[in-house]
């Protein structure tokens, strides 16, 4: 269901648009009647009450603003603790993932099972692979024991007209950190614990039950109160709001929507993968066996979670969107920073410790269109205006799978071009983690090792909203049109020393 035009995808893009609109306007009062106008009528379209769907919506709205979900066994309004929320600050109450229990389908958890294709064979290839005797037959067709089978998967490999299929539940499936679990009614629950907050659940779930909190509301407020707020947007936007949406009419877009800048991550980008050249020449194989990339925040923390030896050898250099929001609070210490981009998990990382000080809100793609449709932003009706390239082509490549490692191999290509360079990249968590498990044979050893949380890389992140294999051929688009080549040729290269002023900052920023 990823970026495909569902109810789903558009009760979100609504909800996005109506507390947009809600923050903009300063009326609270519109709180309670928001799910009757998003949800109008008597009858229900997509689920099987009005009221069910009302209820959801309500739910949607609070976690959009940062606020906690509602107990369904307690009665309070709808719009408890806006005013509590209706700041311009960073806000929410983790956790950042959340599921609307009365909004799971309470899908059964992962199973075997012998579909109407079973054609009743003689040589019952199934019954003699499975290894607990959990296949019989019933009027000759197949059927699985539950209570005996181990899920082993044995059975649906030998089956020679593929009537056996694994049953998983679409959130379990594409959450690479085996987070989620079923609670007494059988319904979705996650192991906070586990999360890293990635969100594949959340774009993967076709009931629309998982959904993330957001900084929307807070950051509109910052606007209003006429604070200069700097955006800085990740460089897998291009083509997100249209094929012919051009960086200029983005520009011009985001200052009618009251910010006081845009600057592209890409930048940040380019600085990273500098650092992370220089880190790697120093240190492998000398000091450490391999490097492992550092921009990915759910990359980084599945490993550090899950392979605690490891976590010395990933780059301690500060992801692009850090580097980026230094910068622009370098040249400018009272404004205030807000991080657009693809990804969940970056919300997340912007509430570290380390990080809180340098970036104040984060929002994705799809909440950025949201304050477009609540200001009614008509890209058609805006001037195609010059746009000012300051990243390289592989600074913008960050955005897709294998960019990062490429941006960093070519960066020492350019300081060493006789030191032979050799990547692998992961994408999504699972691949991530075979990845550093071959890794821990030492076959990866010299190896320069990049790892994205979601399959495709940025582009196809939680928070986006074109199709990932569109993403990436606008991105191609928009690297041809980058003057620079590599990112040694970035005009901030001198500045990444005057980002750690405190000679306590690269441990401090880099060990989270």
């Amino acid at each position: 269901m990823r970026n495909i035009t569902c109810s789903i995808a558009d009760t979100r893009k609504r909800v996005f648009a109506e507390v947009a609109k809600m923050a903009y306007d300063e009326d609270y009062s519109r709180m309670e009647k928001l799910p009757y106008e998003i949800m109008p009528g008597e009858k229900a379209t997509v689920r099987e009450s009005i009221f069910l769907e009302r209820a959801i919506v309500g739910e949607r709205i609070r976690l959009a603003m940062g606020l906690p979900l509602r107990s369904v066994s307690e009665h309070n309004l709808l719009s408890d603790g806006v005013e509590e929320s209706a700041i311009a600050e960073k806000y929410y109450d983790p956790p950042l993932i959340n599921i609307i229990k009365y909004a799971c389908n309470a899908c059964p958890p992962t199973h075997y099972e012998v579909t109407n294709m079973c054609q009743g064979c003689l040589a019952h290839h199934c019954y003699h692979a499975c290894p607990k005797d959990a296949i019989s037959f019933v009027k000759g067709k197949a059927v699985i024991d539950q209570e005996k089978c181990i899920k082993c998967g044995r059975c649906k490999q030998s089956c020679s007209y593929q009537a056996i299929i694994k049953f998983e539940r679409p959130c379990t499936e594409a959450c690479g950190m085996n987070a989620i679990t079923s609670d007494e009614l059988g319904r979705a629950q996650i192991d906070q614990d586990k999360c890293v907050s990635c969100g594949m659940c959340l774009v993967n779930c076709p009931f629309g039950a998982i959904v993330d909190k957001g900084q929307l509301f807070q950051l509109i407020h910052a606007i209003n109160q006429g604070q200069k707020v700097v955006a800085i947007i990740a460089p897998a936007f291009w083509g997100q709001f249209g094929d012919k949406v051009t960086a200029g009419q983005i520009k011009e877009a985001m200052k009618q929507l009251g910010f006081a800048a845009l600057e592209e991550v890409a930048i940040g980008a380019d600085l990273c993968a500098i650092e992370e050249a220089e880190e790697f020449m120093e240190n492998v194989p000398e000091k450490q066996p391999f490097m492992a990339t550092s921009c990915c925040p759910a990359w980084a923390m599945m490993a550090k979670k899950e392979f605690p030896g490891m976590a010395p050898y990933i780059s301690m250099t500060m992801t692009p969107m850090v580097l980026t929001a230094r910068l622009m609070k370098r040249k400018d210490p009272n404004c205030r920073v807000a991080f657009i981009g693809p990804c969940a998990a970056k919300k997340l990382e912007a509430s570290r410790r380390s990080v809180r000080s340098d970036v104040d809100f984060v929002i994705t793609f799809e909440e950025l269109r949201g304050m477009f449709e609540a200001k009614a932003i008509d890209f058609s009706q805006i001037p195609d205006l010059p746009s000012h390239y300051e990243a390289s082509a592989p600074g913008v490549g960050f955005a897709a799978g294998g960019g990062v490692a490429k941006a960093v191999e070519d960066v020492i290509h350019r300081l060493h071009p006789e030191i032979e360079v050799k990547t692998v990249a992961a994408e999504g968590l699972n691949e991530c983690r075979q990845m550093l498990r071959i890794a821990r044979t030492g076959k990866y050893d010299g190896y320069l090792l990049e790892g994205m949380a979601c399959p495709g890389g940025c582009i196809a992140g939680a928070g986006t909203v074109q199709p990932p294999e569109r993403s990436r051929r606008n991105l191609e688009r928009y690297k041809a049109a980058a003057p620079m080549s590599n990112p040694m040729e970035s005009p901030y290269m001198e500045d990444i020393r005057l980002l750690y002023e405190d000679p306590d900052d690269w441990d401090r920023v880099g060990r989270h």
